[in-house]
C-alpha cells in the first residue's frame, strides 16, 4: 500500500508568546490542508502528538480539544504521548491505521507550547519521562546526556571541541531556515565560552525550550496524490529501558538501532542511500550516538566526520538536520517528530527554499528520540 504526504506545515518555532496553542494548531493544518487542496472533510481521524499539554496547560483530553479547534469532530481523534518522540510515534500509529483499512486520509498534529511556564516547571515536567530513580536523585535531561557525553568522550577520545562542531553545523544549517528559533551561525568558541549546563554539555550543546506546531496530511488515496509526490516506505519503532543505568551501553541507543533495521530491511535501503536526514540533536552528544546508530558513520568516528564537513550543506553527501535541527530550529517536544518529516518531505520535493540543501534528493530519514533513548522512532521517504 503507497501512503504519501499530501500536505505539509510548521508554524515558526520559538518563544510564540502571543500564540497559544489553538493559534498554533489552527495555523499548521490550516496551511497543511490548503497544500493538500483538499476539504477538511476529507480528513476521517486526527492523530496528535503532544507531550506536555496536561503538565503544563492541565489538559488531558488533547485529541477531543484539537478536534473540536480544528473543526474536525466528530471524526475519532488520538492523542499519543511518548515524550519527545511524541510527534513520531503520533505518526506511525497514523501510517498503520491507513494500512489497517480504518481511514485513508488523516491529518498528523504536533503540538507543543513550552515558553509559558518557568524554566524550573518545564525542566520537572519533562523528567516526567525519566526513570524514578533518575527523578528520585534529582537529575534532568542535561545531566544524563552529560554522563553519555562522559562516557563516549572516554571511550572513543572525543575533546570539547569535537562535540562543539555539531552544534556549528546545525547552527549554520540553522541560518537558512526563516522559521528556526534561532537563525545565526556559532564557532567552536562560542559553544566554549557559553555556561556550562552539566559537564561537559555547555548552553550552545543544548537544544531550546521551545513553542510551535507542525501537520502532516497523508493518505493512501489515490485520487488525492499528485504525480510528484513522496511516499513514507517504512515506519518503525523501537523501546529501551526508562533508567539509563540499566542499559548495556551509555553510547548507542538500542531503541534506535532496532528500529533504523528494521526501517532499512522495510524500505529496501541502507544509511549509504540515505540522501537527507534530521536526526534528534537534542544535546550534541545526542547527534554523535544517532549517526552511529543510523550507520551514517563508524562507531567512534562520528564526531571527525562532523568536523570534516561530511554531513554538512555544500560539503557532504548524506546531509544531516537541513532545518538545524533541535539545536536551531528549536524543540517543541511533541511537535519535533512531525517537523523532522515535513523537512524531509520538503527537500524531497525541492520546496526547502532557502535551506534546500540536496538537489535531486530521493531518499530522506527522520530520527525522533523519546527521553534518553526509551524509544525511539525512524521513518523513510521516497520521492516519487
Amino acid at each position: 500500500m503507497k501512503i504519501s504526504i499530501i500536505g505539509a506545515a510548521t508554524t515558526k518555532f520559538g518563544e510564540l508568546w502571543n500564540s497559544s496553542p489553538r493559534e498554533l494548531a489552527k495555523e499548521a493544518f490550516s496551511s497543511a490542508i490548503t497544500q493538500a487542496n483538499v476539504d477538511a472533510k476529507k480528513i476521517e481521524a486526527l492523530y496528535v502528538g503532544n507531550m506536555l499539554g496536561g503538565l503544563l496547560g492541565h489538559q488531558e483530553n488533547i485529541g477531543s480539544f484539537y478536534a473540536e479547534e480544528l473543526g474536525l469532530a466528530p471524526v475519532p481523534a488520538f492523542r499519543l504521548e511518548a515524550a519527545c518522540a511524541s510527534g513520531g510515534v503520533a505518526l506511525h500509529n497514523a501510517i498503520n491505521s491507513i494500512k489497517a483499512g480504518l481511514y485513508k486520509t488523516v491529518a498528523v498534529l504536533g503540538i507543543e507550547k513550552m515558553t509559558d511556564a518557568g524554566g524550573d516547571l518545564v525542566a520537572s515536567a519533562l523528567m516526567a519521562a525519566g526513570s524514578d530513580e533518575e527523578r528520585g536523585s534529582g537529575i534532568t535531561f542535561p545531566g544524563l546526556y552529560a554522563l553519555m557525553a562522559q562516557a563516549y568522550m572516554a571511550q572513543y577520545k572525543i575533546s570539547e571541541q569535537d562535540l562543539a562542531e555539531v552544534a556549528v553545523k546545525n547552527h549554520y544549517h540553522g541560518s537558512f531556515n526563516h522559521k528556526a528559533q534561532f537563525r545565526f551561525p556559532v564557532t567552536v568558541s562560542d559553544v566554549m565560552k557559553s555556561s556550562r549546563i552539566a559537564d561537559p554539555l555547555k548552553l550552545l550543546d543544548c537544544s531550546p525550550v521551545t513553542d510551535g506546531g507542525a501537520c502532516l496530511i497523508i493518505t493512501s488515496d489515490g485520487a488525492l496524490m499528485s504525480k510528484k509526490g513522496v511516499s513514507i516506505v517504512a515506519s518503525e519503532v523501537g523501546t529501551d529501558t526508562l533508567a539509563l543505568h540499566k542499559r548495556s551501553s551509555f553510547t548507542s541507543l538500542r531503541a534506535a538501532k532496532e528500529a533504523a533495521k528494521r526501517a532499512y530491511a522495510k524500505a529496501g535501503v541502507s544509511a549509504e542511500d540515505i540522501d537527507v536526514a534530521e536526526v534528534h540533536d537534542c544535546f550534541s552528544i545526542a547527534e554523535l550516538i544517532a549517526l552511529e546508530d543510523l550507520g551514517f558513520s563508524e562507531v567512534g568516528k562520528a564526531a571527525g566526520d562532523v568536523k570534516k564537513g561530511k554531513f554538512t550543506r555544500g560539503k557532504g553527501r548524506t546531509i544531516v538536520n537541513p532545518s538545524g535541527g533541535l539545536k536551531a530550529c528549536g524543540h517543541p517536544v511533541g511537535a519535533t517528530g512531525i517537523k523532522q518529516a515535513i523537512e524531509i518531505y520538503e527537500q524531497l520535493m525541492g520546496t526547502a527554499r532557502d535551506k534546500q540543501s540536496v538537489k535531486n534528493a530521493k531518499i530522506g530519514l527522520a530520527h525522533n528520540v523519546g527521553g534518553s533513548g526509551a524509544i525511539a522512532t525512524v521513518h523513510i521517504f521516497r520521492r516519487i
